[in-house]
């Protein structure tokens, strides 16, 4: 019996819905940006099975970091308004950020992008985001991942991981298990509502019915609302030569109220000023739009800080001069108090 399908009706891997070309040809396009973030210790990069990272011989004791995350649903946003070119830049910054608390420098960087159809065009236009954030962060693109999934996503969508790896010196890690009643709060300046609160975020745009491309602060409010999370890594590690940083906490969802607790003692409190730091009037429009309490705020958005810092109270203005030098905006946003009872570890007032 003959069991051999007529050529005619021959099936490939394009008719069940993953194209190969499509996805040799993204590989050639990003080739080019992440070969901008090559830095010492890297052996091997894109297009192996494995990539390969010597840890730098300047570390005596290395302790390594690692740290994943996504963007959360401000992808929503980005894909509503076709706006792909620093979405990238927010996936770096959500892991960099985070290993940053530990006080490590970050070596490398992973991405996973996961589509139902690879659109080429969208998809280089998202790695070439990450690629800058990688620059931004000083690690190297190293690797990733580009799953093609027929069937898993609508058209026009995808989904991003990132995995990032640091090092830092076992004697330097940061753990906050030293800070004491008296130390000072600072807070350093976000860029907008980073990566944390959109499906809140687009919840207000729906009910407000709000036109994105109106004016707001001198831009649109879809440039605010789109603003890549800031990558705080090379300021912090240049103040980290200098200066003794006792904890430090990624503003991310949860807010200041949820974050600054995870880097404290149990015995003590951080009370932060509300009046302390000028609120951008993104956080307003937000509030005002969706009726949103104050506690509320606090616990979903970073109401204009993305990163605090806990230092001695005699090393306050010597760290906030030196972070202004690398280019940060700094406040004294509160102080470390003993904690009353089981009261919550972190107070805005």
């Amino acid at each position: 019996m003959k069991t051999d399908r007529p050529a005619s009706n021959s099936l490939s891997y394009r008719d069940a819905g993953v194209d190969i070309d499509a996805g040799d040809q993204l590989v050639e396009n990003i080739k080019p940006f992440a070969k901008r973030t090559l830095r010492d210790g890297v052996l091997a990069g894109i297009g192996g099975f494995g990539a390969l990272f010597e840890v730098p011989k300047r570390y005596r004791e290395p302790v390594l970091v690692s740290g994943t995350d996504g963007v959360g649903t401000k992808l929503k946003l980005a894909f509503h308004l076709n706006r792909h070119d620093t979405i990238g830049v927010d996936l770096v910054a959500m892991s960099v950020n985070d290993i940053l608390v530990q006080g490590a420098e970050p070596l490398f960087f992973l991405d996973y992008f996961a589509c139902g159809k690879l659109d080429v065009a969208t998809a280089t236009q998202v790695v070439k985001g990450i690629a800058a954030g990688c620059e931004q962060a000083g690690c190297a693109l190293i690797g990733g991942e580009t799953a093609e999934m027929p069937g898993m996503y609508p058209a026009g969508e995808y989904d991003l991981a990132g995995f990032a790896v640091g090092a830092v010196e076992k004697s330097r890690i940061i753990d906050g298990s030293d800070i004491v009643p008296g130390d000072a709060v600072l807070g350093l300046a976000s860029s907008g509502a980073h990566s944390n609160g959109y499906s809140l975020i687009r919840r207000i745009i729906d009910s407000s019915g709000v036109d994105l491309s109106s004016g707001f602060d001198d831009r649109t409010l879809a440039d605010a609302l789109l603003t890549p999370t800031r990558i705080y890594v090379k300021p912090i590690l240049a103040v980290l030569r200098e200066v003794r940083i006792k904890g430090l906490a990624h503003i991310t969802g949860g807010g200041l109220v949820e974050n600054v607790p995870r880097v404290l003692p149990g015995n003590v409190c951080a009370e932060l000023r509300k009046s302390a730091w000028p609120r951008p009037p993104l956080f307003d429009w937000l509030q005002n739009n969706g009726n949103v309490a104050e506690a509320e705020m606090h616990r979903v958005f970073n109401c204009g800080i993305g990163m605090v810092a806990i230092v001695a109270a005699e090393h306050a203005q010597r760290t906030i001069k030196a972070l202004q030098r690398e280019g940060e905006t700094v406040f004294r946003i509160g102080d470390i108090r003993s904690r009353r009872g089981d009261e919550a570890q972190t107070v805005v007032i």
